[in-house]
């Protein structure tokens, strides 16, 4: 079994930019591990524009996207192996595969774990009905519309109303699929506005919020969704339907590994220097928690390549102790979860949350119980929180911790009001449901 310098898993935004990061810091000995036929990730089937800034300094389609990315690897001379399944990680950088040639083992000085994260699928949302064809994620419709230039129907409903859920839009109608609706059960969008407005007024999409997908209607395929609105049971006539968003971690592997899973965010627990639980592994991308834009897994697997990269050059010393970050409710994870010492001193110290739940009051990062920084926010489950970077001696640390201290008022919501735009005309023809509220 030949040892590697580098396994990298997954051939999406942040495992290809490590890739492309290490052979500038000059490691050559770097293997890409990819399940797909291609590589580029998600982005490869992804329609609309958004992509590329923060790398190229220029919106890109997805695809396009994709396409540099792969590139600049492959100029790079990485090893990319497309095909190849890994099926299990064992201790000490040891890897298990299954690919076009059989079974095999693998074995690096260093692991990258870039697997990216996956939409929560209707079985995972406990919706009834029967169980038609014409269900789908996003993920999935874009791979049949831009990959396989497929029509997998002619009218659907959109659940949800994450940033995801808005290009389900522009993808339906790249298809000539009609979107009859984009419900949402919270009383607002989940992404920021003006993406409500923006779908209602340029492609006369309604948006209904305080609404619930109650069950799905079809024998050989989809015939209708009843939802719940206004306190009222409601049939939308659909033969699609499109679940959105709810993202998850896509951390299958780590199951049974010798990797530490942080409940909170459902991928592994990492150090400052993106290093898992078991030394020999890193992680960075969607895998760490659900979810960021491409060009974040960018920077966070160029980030994972010079932590490995300092490691292969013994810069980056063995952890002795580790020292977790603290935090508590309404926040939901606080990420990296603990700190590694020996080390290098942190320049900066760079941390990121979010909350379990809609909260708002005064957020402070305390060091060895004294505040070193705090400020007033209102957070929502979906959007991440950004802390300052600090630079501190891991040696003189003792405790680190964030805090959200909540006021007695609670986030708040926009109130409900109608839609100036008329909803679409086969729409209300067909239902009950005359407004749209915000």
């Amino acid at each position: 079994m030949k040892r590697h310098d580098v396994i990298v898993v997954g051939a999406g935004p942040a495992g290809l930019a490590a890739a492309h990061r290490l052979s500038e810091l000059g490691v050559r000995d770097v293997v890409v591990l990819e399940r797909e036929r291609e590589i580029g990730g998600v982005p490869r089937h992804c329609g609309h524009t958004g992509f590329g800034i923060v790398e190229f300094f220029r919106p890109m389609r997805g695809p396009d996207y994709a396409r540099r990315l792969a590139a600049s690897a492959e100029r790079a001379r990485v090893d990319i192996r497309t095909g190849t399944t890994v099926t299990q990680l064992l201790p000490g950088g040891e890897v298990e595969t299954v690919g076009a040639c059989g079974p095999e083992r693998l074995s690096a000085r260093a692991v990258l774990l870039a697997t990216g994260a996956r939409e929560t699928p209707r079985s995972a949302r406990l919706v009834s009905g029967t169980r038609p064809t014409g269900v789908t994620t996003t993920g999935a419709l874009q791979q049949l519309v831009y990959l396989a230039g497929a029509k997998p129907f002619e009218r659907a409903v959109i659940v949800g109303t994450e940033l995801v859920s808005f290009s389900a839009i522009l993808t339906l109608r790249h298809a000539g699929i009609e979107p009859v609706a984009m419900i949402e059960e919270n009383s607002r969008i989940t992404a920021r506005r003006p993406g409500d407005w923006i779908a209602r007024a340029l492609f006369g999409v309604p948006v209904w919020t305080g609404t619930r997908l109650l069950a799905i209607h079809g024998r050989r395929r989809v015939e209708a969704v009843e939802i719940a609105h206004s306190g009222r049971r409601e049939h939308i006539p659909c033969d699609g339907v499109v679940f959105t968003g709810r993202f998850l971690p896509e951390a299958a592997l780590l199951s049974g590994s010798p990797i530490e899973i942080d409940p909170g965010t459902g991928g592994p627990s990492i150090d400052q220097h993106w290093r898992c639980s078991d030394s020999a592994y890193f992680a960075a991308g969607n895998l760490l928690r659900p979810i960021e834009t491409a060009g974040v897994a960018w920077q966070e697997g160029r980030a994972a390549a010079e932590a490995i990269a300092a490691a292969l050059a013994g810069a980056l010393p063995m952890p002795e102790r580790v020292l977790p970050i603290r935090w508590s409710a309404p926040l939901r994870y606080v990420y990296p979860q603990r700190l590694s010492q020996p080390g290098q001193p942190l320049h900066p110290l760079q941390l990121r949350a979010r909350v379990a739940r809609a909260a708002s009051g005064r957020i402070a990062v305390i060091v060895n119980g004294r505040e070193i920084w705090s400020r007033n926010i209102k957070a929502l489950p979906e959007r991440r929180i950004v802390l300052p970077g600090w630079p501190l001696s891991l040696e003189a640390l003792e405790q680190v911790a964030v805090r959200l201290d909540e006021t007695s008022a609670p986030v708040e919501e926009p109130a409900p009001r109608q839609s100036a735009i008329k909803p679409h005309s086969t729409l209300t023809e067909r239902s009950s449901l005359g407004t749209v509220s915000d």
